[in-house]
């Protein structure tokens, strides 16, 4: 039986509900407990199953708009419950949502589109994400959120640890810390059986190696990055922050929307013109979100808080990375990669424009019809451009699951 009442990304009080809910059935194995405080005070928790050392983490809510984990986080805590074999020498421990205060600014349960979804859209500036904050903050500036994780994985010292992702629109893949041989082929026999295509370039692992379709390793320490004005570096972020124990992190993504435009791995005929030409468009765009939150500014003189740092964050990313675009060669010349930077170069404006707006209703500010029909138009632009189809809730979940337990399978089988 589902943990879930309806198909529907679950809130954080309903994760912890269900959470409760496996601890009290299986009291024995299970044990739930606070792991640390949020900025405002909310919990984190930490559901563990089984006492062994050898461990597994599984992370979720590392982003407050990728709303899948959670509910895959679930899903994987009943399949190690239900079958022992997974439990065989190895505990498992969930943390159930890595920035409870994000989650609680993003509202979109069940987004019937990707404006539904724009509308409640939220996603922190990278050095307040818990995850992200090491690779751009001092340690004594870290956030809690981010103390409480590397204290779990401190205490913990698992042989892998599992962050669950998600992306708005386009295709799977998995990226790691360090390789984990076998995994690639029941990864791409999940995604072909579920109907999810594999996202052959994400811009997210650009200039990483592959160990199969979708799947990307993380390059060796001092590798030149593909897009050098950004501003953190994966290797600094709580990912590799398992390394210290000889263990490894498998970042899993599935999307909420599919589009077969990010696998096609063919080449592209002209990707260096490609990619100058979306900055092109990238900085266009973003001019038309700055007019507007130039224009608005005066009228908001008081005005801060976690909606607007993560707007303008997101703004102030766009020159440097249109100006990769423009001037570093392509870190692939595949349609897949392409496609992959084509959505970026269509999201940094549309999320910042979006949480701009959010800022703009609560004060009833005049522009704000304005942006909202810039919304909305990109919103469709982007879904009719990369012909967007839903992912049933069920599959993103299945799929991601049983990422999650092959990786946790194929890690430990070859001693990684």
């Amino acid at each position: 039986m589902s943990l879930l009442p309806e198909l529907r990304y679950p809130t954080v009080t309903e994760i912890l509900t269900s959470a409760r809910a496996l601890a009290a059935r299986r009291p024995a194995l299970c044990t739930l407990r606070e792991v640390g405080r949020s900025r405002a005070g909310r919990p984190l928790h930490l559901l563990s199953v089984g006492r062994a050392r050898r461990a597994v983490l599984v992370v979720a809510g590392a982003h407050s708009n990728e709303p899948t984990g959670g509910a895959t986080l679930l899903d994987v805590a009943e399949r190690v419950l239900n079958e022992r074999e997974l439990r065989f020498g190895t505990s498992w421990h969930f943390l159930l949502c890595a920035d409870p205060d994000g989650a609680s600014l993003h509202h979109t349960p069940a987004p019937r589109s990707l404006f539904d979804y724009h509308l409640g859209f939220f996603r922190p500036a990278g050095h307040e994400q818990p995850e992200w904050s090491p690779a751009v903050l001092p340690p004594d500036r870290l956030p809690p959120e981010t103390r409480a994780l590397t204290g779990v994985i401190d205490e913990l010292r698992p042989y892998l640890q599992v962050t669950l992702h998600g992306t708005d629109l386009g295709g799977s893949w998995v990226q790691l810390t360090k390789d984990i041989p076998g995994l690639a082929e029941p990864f791409a026999k999940s995604a072909a059986e579920l109907n999810i295509p594999v996202e052959r370039g994400a811009s997210d692992a650009a200039g990483w190696p592959a160990s199969g379709p979708g799947v990307h390793v993380m390059p060796a320490p001092g590798a030149g990055a593909a897009y050098p004005s950004m501003p953190d570096d994966a290797r600094n972020s709580t990912w590799y922050h398992a390394h210290r124990y000889g263990g490894l992190t498998a970042i899993v993504e599935v999307p909420m929307w599919a589009s077969d435009l990010v696998d096609d791995p063919a080449p592209h005929p002209a990707p260096a013109v490609a990619l100058r030409r979306l900055a092109g468009r990238l900085l266009q765009d973003t001019r038309q979100v700055e007019r507007v939150l130039a224009d608005v500014t005066p009228r908001l003189p008081e005005v801060e808080g976690p909606l607007l740092r993560a707007s303008r964050w997101g703004l102030e990313l766009v020159p440097g990375l249109a100006a990769d675009w423009m001037h570093t060669p392509p870190a692939d010349t595949t349609r897949a990669y392409v496609g992959s930077v084509d959505a970026f170069a269509r999201r940094l404006p549309l999320r910042a424009a979006s949480m701009l707006l959010r800022v703009l209703l609560e004060h009833d500010d005049r522009a704000a019809p304005r942006l909202e029909r810039l919304v909305a138009s990109w919103s469709e632009a982007f879904a009719d451009r990369f012909r967007a189809r839903w992912v049933p809730l069920e599959r993103q979940i299945e799929h991601q699951s049983r990422t999650v337990v092959a990786a946790a399978i194929h890690a430990r089988a070859r001693g990684v």
